[in-house]
């Protein structure tokens, strides 16, 4: 990937899907007990935010090493979320919470990012 084909990293769809994640990770915990609001709910919101932050910081930094990095931070904590939530499911908080949508754009972020990623070795 050269630096002159993408300018900004609002530009990349897996910056654009991972904003869509954010959004729906709020929704879910929204929905979570009270009494978690510390823990779970705290820590999943934060590694989502992570996600697309990192992805924007690593492309703002310019050169290829740095975007690598960044993306490499940004799939960790894309496993600290796909973590959290399998806690959250096994926790059974409430029988009418659905994951399928979290799930699904966690999954289709993790394929980009690793795409990515691998793209970027030197």
């Amino acid at each position: 990937m050269k630096n002159d084909i993408i300018h900004g990293y609002k530009d990349l769809i897996v910056w654009q899907r991972s904003m869509e994640l954010v959004v729906a990770v709020y929704q879910l915990t929204d929905d979570f007990p009270r009494q978690e609001i510390y823990g779970l709910i705290s820590q999943m919101r934060r590694a989502a935010v992570s996600i697309p932050s990192n992805i924007a910081e690593g492309r703002r930094r310019g050169g290829k090493k740095e975007f690598r990095q960044f993306l490499l931070i940004s799939y960790g904590s894309g496993a600290e979320l796909e973590t959290q939530i399998e806690i959250a499911k096994r926790l059974k908080f409430s029988d009418s919470l659905n994951f399928n949508k979290v799930d699904g754009l966690l999954s289709e972020v993790m394929k980009m990012l690793n795409k990515i990623i691998c793209s970027l070795v030197d």
